[in-house]
């Protein structure tokens, strides 16, 4: 193998009018380069987003909600509780229940229509203490507190500290002179921010008993937030509570919550055969041209090689070897610079994106090194394969009509 190897070397290595080979071998190497990186993006981003977006929707939605159809009240709190308990025991990491309504939140000549939730500390301190911004995710017990999200702020021109209306329907029927609409006053002490604008505008958290005295509920929640501790359960466990919970319990995973979301998602990850179909074909072509141009450029050398006893097999090595050279320079400075935007881009958010749209304030990038290791290897595979073909080409030059072709 010292042989083939020494050759390679002193093509690598060649001047003069190894000036055009170089140019070739650029061009050869940013193509494998331009790939490799295009596809690491591509499934880093991609998994970015289903991370991302299962954890932002995981800290609203919890693993498993139940609720009730058609937005019905569920009786019997303490109850329902201690049987989903002892029915999930061992499986069931917390149990947190909830109460909200459609209120609209005044203040001056502002107004929002949101979904006003009360939650207990559980809860609280799970999903409030990761997102809040500014103020406290603590909601006491004996105060009208209310923590909104920071787009919602913006609207409504508030800020920590200032007093905001709240208005809800009393009995879920239109107000009248004899239904008035249940009004209340509450204070901000808490401005979240979740980077996902479609949560931001429309969530609003209070304590839990204050919602319970607020709404008027007595033994009565509006669902319940359910997270395990092996979520590869969760269908299973959806089936359980299910059959557990008869009408109007209505249970439902995450992703049955946010259906229309991981639907996207799946549908971004469709084309991905077809960019690694077209990195493949820009790959070949690459690695093919560059060596039948070394054949060309070296024809006459190869017919000396072969006048002086060097073999078939070693010609075809010394090819071959030339095509992993490229490739390993071109895979290397791929998983480099893909690694390099990944890290700026997660750092500096680099590219934004509309919330409305991407649900997301920024491209998020997922950095998983088994990604880098198996489109490496891929990589490396189909350009050994690609680079036998010219060589096996460069192996059956005739010695005599080789020296004659220059």
């Amino acid at each position: 193998m010292k042989f083939p190897l020494f050759i390679t070397n002193r093509y690598i290595k060649s001047k003069g009018s190894g000036k055009f080979l170089s140019l070739i071998s650029v061009i050869t190497i940013a193509g494998i380069v331009l790939g490799v990186t295009v596809l690491i993006m591509a499934i880093s981003i991609l998994n970015g987003f289903e991370k991302k977006i299962s954890e932002n929707i995981i800290n609203f939605n919890a693993h498993i909600n139940i609720s009730g159809f058609s937005q019905k009240i569920l009786p019997d709190r303490y109850l329902s509780e201690k049987k989903i308990r002892k029915k999930l025991n061992g499986l069931l990491t917390d149990i947190s229940p909830y109460i909200e309504k459609k209120v609209i939140l005044t203040q001056k000549n502002n107004a929002e229509g949101v979904i006003l939730q009360g939650i207990d500390s559980i809860a609280t301190v799970k999903l409030l203490k990761k997102i809040i911004v500014e103020g406290n995710y603590k909601l006491g017990k004996n105060k009208f507190g209310i923590i909104i999200g920071r787009k919602l702020a913006d609207k409504l021109n508030v800020k920590l500290g200032n007093k905001l209306m709240v208005l809800a329907l009393n009995n879920n029927e239109p107000p009248s002179f004899s239904n008035m609409p249940i009004i209340e006053q509450f204070k901000i002490t808490g401005i979240y921010e979740s980077g996902m604008s479609e949560y931001d505008d429309l969530h609003a958290y209070c304590n839990f008993q204050i919602a319970e005295n607020f709404f008027e509920f007595n033994d009565e929640v509006s669902g319940y937030n359910i997270n395990i501790s092996d979520i590869n359960k969760i269908d299973s466990i959806k089936q359980v509570l299910s059959k557990l919970l008869p009408y109007p319990f209505h249970v439902r995973t995450y992703k049955d919550l946010n259906r229309q979301i991981f639907t996207w998602l799946e549908l971004q990850k469709q084309p991905i055969p077809i960019i690694l179909g077209l990195i493949i074909i820009v790959a070949v072509f690459n690695i093919v041209g560059a060596l039948l141009m070394l054949i060309i450029q070296k024809t006459e050398s190869i017919g000396i090689l072969k006048t002086l006893g060097a073999s078939n097999s070693q010609i075809i090595k010394i090819f071959v070897l030339q095509g992993l050279y490229l490739a390993l320079i071109g895979i290397t400075l791929g998983n480099l610079i893909s690694y390099i935007l990944s890290l700026l881009q997660k750092t500096y958010k680099i590219i934004p994106l509309p919330e409305q749209i991407y649900f997301l304030s920024s491209v998020p990038v997922s950095i998983d090194f088994k990604i880098y290791i198996v489109i490496s290897l891929l990589a490396l595979i189909l350009c050994l394969i690609t680079s036998l073909l010219p060589s096996y080409i460069a192996s059956k030059i005739q010695p005599i009509t080789a020296i004659k072709f220059n």
